[in-house]
């Protein structure tokens, strides 16, 4: 059994109330995460394309301020 086997089976079996806390703990890495990616993306720049073809669309009137 390979490990992510093993660990799906140990999360499958857990107690509801483990589960929930495993849960919580896991979405909560998960979003950690990915507003690590996120941040590391923009400091290299990566959205710098995407930003001003934002401001060149709300400047020409095809966007508007949420």
């Amino acid at each position: 059994m390979s490990d992510i086997e093993e660990l799906e089976n140990r999360v499958y079996n857990l107690p509801r109330e483990e589960f929930t806390q495993f849960r919580d703990w896991f979405l909560e890495l998960e979003n950690e995460r990915w507003d690590n990616q996120i941040k590391s993306d923009f400091q290299a720049g990566k959205f710098n394309r995407l930003i001003e073809k934002a401001r060149e669309e709300f400047s020409q009137g095809k966007a508007r301020e949420l």
